[in-house]
């Protein structure tokens, strides 16, 4: 995998959930470490968030509790998934600011990355994917997330 430079980003953006808006700060130092890529940022500063959501490990399976037949499929119902916690608590993707995804294998990298930056509207924040045997081989992907308001 090749490195891509992003750009040492000062910009700071404002989460709003719930009527309280809160600031974040990426923080991708431009010496002394190796370059973030386009798709993430090293750090992530939060400014005075007044609630914090931790989102379990939440995987590619239906109402029902099937997983989806295909790796997209299973994409797709982890960040339906997803919405639907985050709305449970007033909050929207807008307020995640943290993210490990575990893959099953290797080759869904690319497919992951994807469907996270589409899911995030393009907004970067720090991430993680770690290959990982799962629970039941009918599960490809799981992702945990962090969310502040």
């Amino acid at each position: 995998m090749r490195l891509r430079r992003s750009a040492p980003t000062t910009d700071e953006s404002h989460a709003k959930s719930g009527g309280n808006a809160i600031q974040t700060i990426p923080r991708n130092p431009a010496q002394g470490i190796y370059p973030a890529t386009d798709d993430y940022v090293h750090a992530l500063e939060v400014r005075d968030p007044a609630r914090f959501l931790f989102v379990s490990g939440t995987m590619g399976l239906d109402p029902a509790g099937a997983a989806g037949p295909t790796l997209e499929d299973q994409l797709d119902l982890v960040w339906a998934n997803i919405r639907t916690i985050l709305a449970s608590a007033d909050m929207t993707v807008g307020n995640i600011v943290r993210l490990t995804s575990y893959l099953r294998d290797g080759a869904y990298a690319e497919a992951n990355a994807k469907a996270r930056v589409a899911a995030l509207e393009g907004r970067v924040i720090p991430t993680t994917a770690i290959v990982a045997e799962t629970l039941s081989e009918d599960w490809l992907v799981e992702i945990e997330i962090i969310a502040v308001a």
